[in-house]
């Protein structure tokens, strides 16, 4: 284990865990696993009231991360203004895909999920497994907008919003 892995998160950082979105890291303590002394990052996702312990040696093997730079913000919300590209496969393949991007932890995959999901008022109804897709991804990429910003999560997605009906006007 090298010193830089360790150093390279410390309490009080907000971290992107890709599996869960936006977390802030507590503390990192010493806890024994199978006969194994191990350091863990102490995570806490409050918005989903969970705590979440991972190894500092295998964080960012894990694909933890530090929050996006406010230039990879802008270029999120820049890939929200783009045209939606809907595959013409079958819309469990698509879900699926959807469901690898979110899960990813990738700032602008996250977006591109946002764009191609998002419906104006005037187009057809979403599917109840769309909506869901759309929701969580919306959920993440507003929670690490706010974040790197320092707003609250209300003034992030007014913010979200206001570039997808730009989009759609």
């Amino acid at each position: 284990m090298s010193k830089t892995k360790k150093n390279e998160f410390h309490p009080d950082d907000f971290v992107v865990y890709p599996a869960h979105g936006v977390g802030r890291i507590v503390s990192i303590e010493e806890q024994e696993v199978a006969g194994l002394r191990l350091e863990m990052f102490v995570i806490s996702f409050d918005k989903d009231k969970m705590t979440l312990r991972v190894p500092t040696a295998r964080a960012t093997e894990i694909g933890m991360r530090s929050l996006a730079s406010p230039d990879m913000v802008d270029r999120a919300l820049e890939t929200l203004k783009g045209k939606a590209r809907v595959k013409r496969a079958m819309w469990s393949r698509r879900a699926q895909e959807y469901e690898q991007k979110i899960n990813s932890g990738d700032l602008l995959s996250i977006a591109e999920v946002v764009r191609d999901l998002h419906r104006s008022d005037d187009q057809r109804e979403q599917s109840y497994s769309e909506r869901q897709l759309y929701e969580a991804a919306l959920d993440r990429l507003t929670r690490e907008v706010a974040a790197v910003s320092g707003m609250d999560e209300g003034g992030a997605q007014k913010k979200v919003e206001a570039v997808l009906t730009a989009r759609a006007a």
